[in-house]
Order: structure tokens, then sequence, then C-alpha cells
């Protein structure tokens, strides 16, 4: 099983035809500043959790490395349509783009 690497460009088309975010960096790191729409499941907290992740789900982190990780993972459990967005919350802050404070999405 394989996951997709997308760009910010390409998130909010992604959005509109009803893909989920999840952004898996830390809870402190999430309410610092997120995508806006993205929820938060850690990492750290991924296992035993698979089953909260659909198809159609981008998965964010500040870089990218993170969320790769955890579309490997998934995919090798069997989960499909997962996407990860190259770059991270970096690649979208560089682009200008606003950051959601806070515990929601």
């Amino acid at each position: 099983m394989t996951y997709q690497d997308i760009f910010t460009t390409e998130l909010e088309g992604k959005t509109r035809h009803g893909a989920r975010l999840i952004d898996v960096r830390e809870r402190e790191e999430y309410t610092a500043g997120h995508i806006p729409g993205a929820a938060n499941l850690p990492l750290s907290e991924l296992v035993g959790r698979e089953d909260d992740i659909g198809p159609d789900t981008v998965l964010i982190c500040a870089s990218g490395n993170r969320s790769s990780q955890a579309a490997a993972y998934l995919a090798a459990q069997g989960k499909t349509g997962l996407m990860n967005l190259s770059g991270g919350t970096a690649a979208w802050r560089r682009e200008g783009r606003a950051l959601t404070q806070g515990d929601q999405p």
C-alpha cells in the first residue's frame, strides 16, 4: 500500500472534494498554529487509533516528515486514499497562508 505526496497548492482542491485534514504534530505544536480545518491526532497516539483515519485523508506535520511516517504506517495497515502534505505547515506559512491557533480545527 502507498500514499500520495501533495503540495500546499493542491490542498484546497482536496478539501473541496471532501478530504479530511489530520495534523499529526503534538498538541502544543498544533495549538500554536495549524492549517485551518485540520484536526489533531498526534503521531505518538496514532497506534490504536487507526480506525479514526478514513480514506481521502491528508496527513500534516511541520515539515512533511512525521506525516509521511504516519501515512506509511497507515498504508501498511491497509488504509487507502492517504495523502501527505509535502513541506507541512512550514511550507504553508512560507507561502503567506494563515494558520489557526487553539484546540479546534
